[in-house]
């Protein structure tokens, strides 16, 4: 039976995580992350299952699939601390670690950390909700943004529900600050063409994630940004 107290207590974990940026601490504390990992895959497990009820791609992901790990990958990131101090997972047909994994999909984030998304677009530790297209390559984002002005109509009829719109009122990520080559500066969808992902973002912090059916919930927000989801992943897929 699932322990709905461990939220709290991953809090308090990554709280204390953040205060001892240290592999010794890590080791001497091994037991306590293995078993709130475990707690985070079965939940993980559990909004899978609630997801495939209306993404039937998802059928045959798992939690443990899904969820990344805590040791941070210095290389590419402005933190060279040794370890993130949230846990995340992402919900994709193309699954975590495939090459399309970081297109079209879902994004969990918990942890202590900001309460808002932060300005830059990816830094920062916001917890919370995402659902989108992320770090495209240029051919990718150069396809979508054309994908998005040949069906501007479909696409706007989508975003503009106002239940995502309500839940999910703005666009996540960085921002060109300028309209893209190619296009009329005065174009009529500048505000979406001047985006570099094409992401809507919800934040939510201990009191929602310590909700014993927190992932039931977040299953009935993402299914409000499904049509979204299926018109980016159509028009990444389609072939010109």
């Amino acid at each position: 039976m699932k322990n709905v107290n461990y939220i709290p207590r991953l809090y308090e974990f990554l709280t204390e995580l953040s205060r001892n940026q240290d592999r010794q601490w890590f080791k001497e504390h091994k037991e306590t992350y293995d078993s709130l990992r475990m707690s985070w895959i079965e939940d993980i497990d559990r909004l899978i299952g609630y997801c495939s009820q209306w993404w039937p791609e998802l059928k045959g992901q798992t939690g443990a699939g899904s969820v990344y790990r805590i040791y941070r990958d210095t290389r590419f990131s402005r933190d060279k601390t040794p370890y993130k101090t949230y846990f995340s997972a992402s919900l994709s047909p193309h699954g975590r670690s495939s090459a399309a994994a970081h297109l079209t999909g879902c994004y969990i984030q918990v942890g202590p950390g900001r309460d808002t998304p932060p300005t830059d677009g990816y830094e920062g530790e916001t917890s919370g909700l995402y659902g989108g297209i992320w770090c495209p390559e240029s051919a990718v984002l150069k396809k979508l943004r054309k994908a998005i002005v040949d069906n501007i109509e479909e696409f706007e009829e989508i975003i503009n529900n106002p239940r995502l719109t309500s839940l999910f009122p703005d666009w996540y990520g960085p921002r060109l600050k300028t309209i893209p080559k190619g296009y009329d500066r005065n174009h009529p969808q500048a505000e979406l063409l001047r985006l570099k992902e094409y992401g809507r973002f919800k934040p939510e912090g201990i009191e929602f994630f310590s909700d014993p059916c927190w992932t039931e919930k977040a299953a009935s927000y993402f299914e409000i940004l499904y049509p979204m989801l299926r018109f980016l992943d159509y028009s990444v897929e389609e072939e010109v």
